[in-house]
């Protein structure tokens, strides 16, 4: 729901519907991600989006304090006083100033996450630690300590998808995880005969 004249940005095709007059520019740059900013009109508004993949959706509510790292393939809009960005100090430490599969998600309001799968919430404790396949990682708060590293330093490993790559936390702080990974489902349908050219 949108006051008048209210902006928010969305995955760009992830747009169902929106209400009459609502305002959709896909010519706006957003880091890291392929994004539209749709503003309500005077009346006010609705926009109404659908994750590519079936799973749930959380939203977080960013206090202008403390920022997340997302799963790129995770966001699926934010109010416009919320920032993504793509080569934030906190993930660039990770990916070794790389683009990769993590962006910075700070400022204020509501981020919407959808995830392949059902969501789950990891709450850590000061000194409690866990280490989770990358491509299960929706998304974690800034407060935690993480150490990204190879799961096997003979497997293939990218950073650009997280394929091959695991995450050490230690606490203070939460941690969004998936159930199921968008990069598996992809190996699957290759494994067993399908195909984008079928």
């Amino acid at each position: 729901m949108l006051a008048p004249a209210e902006p928010v940005f969305v995955e760009r095709s992830s747009v169902l519907a929106t209400s009459y007059g609502i305002g959709v520019d896909t010519r706006v740059k957003a880091p890291g991600v392929t994004a539209a900013l749709c503003t309500a009109g005077p009346e006010g508004g609705w926009v109404d989006v659908a994750p590519p993949l079936p799973g749930d959706l959380h939203v977080l509510e960013l206090d202008g304090a403390t920022g997340w790292c997302v799963a790129r393939d995770s966001w699926l809009a934010a109010s416009a006083t919320a920032r993504l960005d793509p080569a934030a100090p906190p993930v660039r430490a990770l990916h070794g100033g790389d683009h990769g599969f993590l962006a910075y998600a700070f400022g204020s309001g509501p981020v919407v996450l959808s995830c392949y799968g059902t969501l789950d919430v990891v709450t850590l404790d000061a000194g409690e630690l866990v280490t989770l396949a990358a491509g299960h990682v929706v998304a974690f708060a800034d407060t935690l300590q993480c150490r990204l590293r190879a799961v096997s330093p003979d497997a293939p490993q990218s950073v650009r998808n997280g394929a091959g790559l695991a995450l050490d936390f230690a606490g203070p702080g939460l941690v969004l995880t998936r159930t199921r990974s968008p990069r598996s489902l992809v190996t699957w349908l290759r494994d067993n005969g399908f195909s984008a050219r079928s």
